[in-house]
Formats: C-alpha cells, structure tokens, sequence
C-alpha cells in the first residue's frame, strides 16, 4: 500500500509538471486575461481542436480569436488592436514558468511581460529578464553633425516595445515601437539607425531570458 501511495504522488507529480498550455489556460485566474470568461477559454480550445474557427465574444461583446495552440504556446487576438500571448517556460526541475504577453496598438504598439508559477502565483518580472532599453536599439555614429538625426534621437523620448514568443523555440523577439508614436519625418530620420530586432534566449538552468550570444553562466 505504502509503494502504491508513493507512485501515486509521483504520478500526481509528473501530470502537474507536464500539463500543456491549454490545461493552464483553461485553469487560469480570470484575473489574468479579464476579457475571457472561462467558458471563452474553454470554447476557443475546443474549437482549435475540431479545426474549426476559434472565435469568442468577449465580456465587451466584442470578437476575440485564438489563432496558435501548441503544447507550449497560445497566442490571442483579444481585440483588433491588441494581442495575448502564453507561453510554459521548461527549467532544470522538470517544472514550468508561465509567462504572459499582452500587447496593446493605440497605434504605438506595448507589450507587458508577466511571470507566474504554475499555480498562478505572480513572480517578479527581474527575476527572469532584463529588457532592452532605448539605446540598445540605436546604431548611431560616435560623432554627427547630422542635427535632423540629433533632433530624432531626442524626439525619441518614450520607450515602447513590442514583444513576442517565437513560434518553434523558447526565444524573445523586441521590437521597438517608439519610431510608430513619433512624426513622420523624425522617424523616417531615425529608422535607417534602428536595430531591426532583439532576440533573447531562455537559458533553462538559469531560469533566465538573456540575449542571444551571451555566455551560458550557472547562477
């Protein structure tokens, strides 16, 4: 009895560490994604599954769709200017982290980054990246007369990022919004010195998203 107990928990064990993306999504908080009710959620996995389209209304009587469902992944189209986005992160212990994206275009597009257990406890989002800034996108001589260029640069005076989950690997694209909310001609000046993308990789010992090329480091 005592052997039957103790297999028991460690199947009770495995099935927690390997549920796909659509048990936890289905289990989710509604707090996490308010636009959804449960049965939203629940309807847009069963109609994936029968192949069929995976449109809701929402709780503002509004057309959501789930477009991707993988066993890692789910990606949303909440509202048609903004997005969300999950994704079960795999660490060392056989464990995942959730992490959540949710995207907003006013047109300028946003995203939030969030980090959950398994449980959907909230988990700080520095404990698991440390996201671009302004100057990690520029590609600017070390010394320029160009003063359509220097008034660019400081019209630049917000950062917005757009980020997502690639579709096959555990990677982080940012891309930089902020030329979207500028005028036209200080961002036709600034573009051509934009870095087109910034891909960060999940490093599964770490339990960390880093850029990509950098040295693996066992924390």
């Amino acid at each position: 009895m005592k052997k039957l107990y103790l297999l028991s928990c460690l199947f009770a064990a495995l099935s927690l560490h390997a549920q796909e993306a659509k048990t936890v999504f289905i289990n989710m908080p509604d707090s996490i994604c308010p636009l959804l009710t449960a049965v939203n959620r629940a309807d847009c996995i069963d109609f994936l599954e029968s192949q069929m389209k995976a449109e809701v209304t929402n709780r503002l009587n509004q057309k959501s769709e789930m477009t991707r469902l993988t066993a890692n992944d789910i990606h949303i189209n909440l509202t048609p200017t903004s997005t969300w986005q999950l994704r079960l992160l795999a660490t060392s212990d056989s464990t995942s982290v959730i992490s959540v994206i949710t995207t907003a275009c006013a047109p300028a597009c946003d995203s939030r980054i969030r980090f959950y257990t398994d449980q959907w406890k909230e988990l700080p989002a520095g404990q698991f990246i440390t996201p671009p800034v302004l100057n990690d996108f520029l590609t600017l001589p070390a010394d320029t007369a160009d003063y359509a260029l220097r008034d660019a640069v400081r019209q630049a005076d917000m950062l917005l990022l757009k980020a997502s989950f690639d579709t096959d690997t555990p990677a982080l694209t940012f891309t930089l919004s902020t030329p979207d909310y500028m005028n036209k001609e200080a961002a036709d000046t600034l573009l051509p010195h934009v870095r087109q993308a910034i891909v960060y990789q999940w490093q599964q010992d770490n339990r960390r998203f880093v850029p990509a090329g950098t040295p693996f480091v066992l924390r």
